[in-house]
């Protein structure tokens, strides 16, 4: 099989010197809430560039839509039938929650943002995942970015997925205060909503950054004490809402909230890795861009994914890659460990075909790049790209600026 031709689809740009990138570090640590620029010893930002031709990038940004189109109808289907919510391996509590939704007002026009993860490989174009939940990245994919765009000739940032999903918010919000909630401990997220929050009160909002024992619900409708909140930013697990206590109210994440909530929790139905066993029992929609791009997936006990390597496996709330399994790619006590798991616990688990991603030579050496495309609204709005130095893109790959190539004025005359 040939290898295909990288120059059609991403190169890599020279790095930049050592006092600009240092520069450019500096202030996205300060300025813009990066608060966590390396894993260990290494760094988790590039000091180069990822160059792609803007004929490239419109063609993804239709296929993120067009998924985008296809899976709001999914999600209104699937929470209109609480008889398929057991095939997404779900915890029982988020199940039952969820279950309630269909008899709840609609918040299918509540905005939402999505990003999807584009690898290139020898097939062409594939998705490996749809981050429906709580999808992150937006300091690296916006700001970053910029930073970066301002070193090189010829180039721009793909979008501003921040900017657009803050001007959401603020829309949905009705100028009123905005809650932005996260869980305690974890600073990856903290430092999500804090840039987040940032640039709403750069559009003159108040923006809190809260705990959800600190909003109190009152008829649908979400306080802050005694402050009623216009809308509420959701950084926190749909998984997780439902193990609050009581006294929180977590329910009103998902259905009859009066506030807007942002993503609704209903968004995890088509976050769950397992999604695709879902569509032979859909009628609403026919998928038919997601057929195309996602691999099979499949039932564990339907292939034999323990000693055939063109499968691996994965969780059904595969978060950061954490669980995706390959045989080769594991030692063997990781490997038996998954093996464990998968076979107790089968409907929690889903087994999905590999596919083989094309390696780019970069400053680092070879790496895998991945492509996660926002949308807002349903409208593609910026990247955020990553490299693999493996097949896996997991919490340790690097963030690169995705710059889109315009030609220089002398190649258009």
């Amino acid at each position: 099989m040939t290898t295909p031709d990288h120059s059609l689809v991403y190169r890599c740009g020279a790095r930049l010197d050592p006092r600009s990138f240092a520069h450019v570090r500096r202030t996205l640590l300060l300025d813009h809430c990066k608060w966590d620029p390396q894993v260990g010893d290494v760094s988790t930002l590039a000091d180069f560039p990822l160059l792609m031709p803007r004929s490239t990038w419109s063609k993804l940004a239709s296929l993120a839509e067009a998924l985008t189109a296809e899976v709001g109808e999914a999600e209104r289907e699937l929470v209109s039938r609480p008889e398929l919510l057991a095939l997404l391996g779900l915890p029982r509590r988020l199940r039952a929650v969820l279950a309630g939704c269909h008899a709840a007002p609609d918040n299918s026009r509540t905005p939402r943002a999505l990003r999807y993860d584009f690898h290139y490989t020898r097939d062409g174009w594939r998705i490996s995942e749809c981050n429906a939940d709580v999808p992150g990245g937006y300091a690296e994919a916006s700001a970053f970015t910029a930073l970066m765009a301002q070193h090189y000739a010829h180039v721009t940032p793909a979008g501003d997925p921040g900017a657009t999903w803050v001007a959401a918010i603020a829309h949905a919000a009705d100028g009123a205060e905005v809650a932005l909630i996260s869980a305690a401990g974890f600073m990856e997220d903290h430092q999500v909503i804090r840039y987040l929050a940032k640039r709403l009160r750069e559009l003159g909002l108040g923006a809190h950054c809260l705990q959800p024992a600190q909003i109190r619900w009152q008829d649908g409708v979400a306080f802050n004490a005694e402050r009623r909140l216009g809308a509420v930013v959701r950084f926190y697990q749909a998984e997780w809402l439902t193990d609050l206590p009581r006294t929180t109210q977590p329910q009103h994440y998902f259905r009859g909230a009066r506030t807007p909530v942002l993503n609704p929790g209903t968004c995890v139905t088509v976050e769950s890795k397992r999604f695709p066993l879902t569509w032979e029992a859909l009628s609403s929609t026919r998928l038919t861009t997601w057929r195309s791009l996602l691999p099979e997936c499949a039932e564990p006990r339907r292939v034999p994914w323990r000693h055939d390597d063109a499968w691996l496996l994965k969780s059904a709330l595969c978060n950061t890659g954490d669980t995706v399994s390959v045989r080769s790619l594991l030692s063997p006590a990781a490997w038996a460990k998954t093996v464990r798991a998968a076979s107790w616990f089968p409907g929690q688990w889903v087994a999905q075909k590999r596919f083989e991603p094309v390696p780019l030579a970069t400053p680092l050496g070879s790496a895998y790049p991945c492509i996660g495309i926002y949308t807002v609204n349903g409208r593609a709005c910026g990247a955020y790209a990553r490299l693999s130095l493996g097949p896996i893109v997991d919490y340790a790959a690097i963030d690169v600026a995705l710059l889109l190539e315009d030609p220089p004025l002398a190649a258009l005359s």
